[in-house]
């Protein structure tokens, strides 16, 4: 009986932890956080790589269920978000991300 309390409350414990990191990583889906390129898959990888050529990926970005690929191509810093499968989502200037809305350069 007391084997069987505690992986009950082994559970619940479990599902509260899940539960508190699904809510957390909710309010931070457009919270970007840099990644090694180890822990990105190879289908991103190959589709980051197409989309560089004659460029350079500059680092790696995860941003919820995606990835974010930075390439360096002609002075200019492009962001690329693929998803898990290698499909790419879209395409943005990181120049223009990574200023304040209200700086003029």
């Amino acid at each position: 009986m007391m084997k069987t309390k505690n992986l009950i409350t082994a559970v619940a414990v479990s599902a509260g932890l899940v539960f508190s990191v699904a809510a957390q990583a909710k309010e931070k889906e457009h919270e970007e956080q840099a990644i090694s390129s180890t822990d990105v898959p190879a289908a991103v990888q190959q589709a980051a790589q197409a989309e560089a050529k004659g460029g350079t990926i500059v680092r790696w970005e995860k941003e919820g269920a995606n990835f974010e690929a930075v390439i360096a191509k002609n002075g200019k810093q492009v962001g690329v978000e693929i998803n898990a499968n290698g499909k790419v989502l879209s395409k943005h200037d990181e120049s223009k991300e990574h200023k304040e809305k209200g700086d003029k350069y």
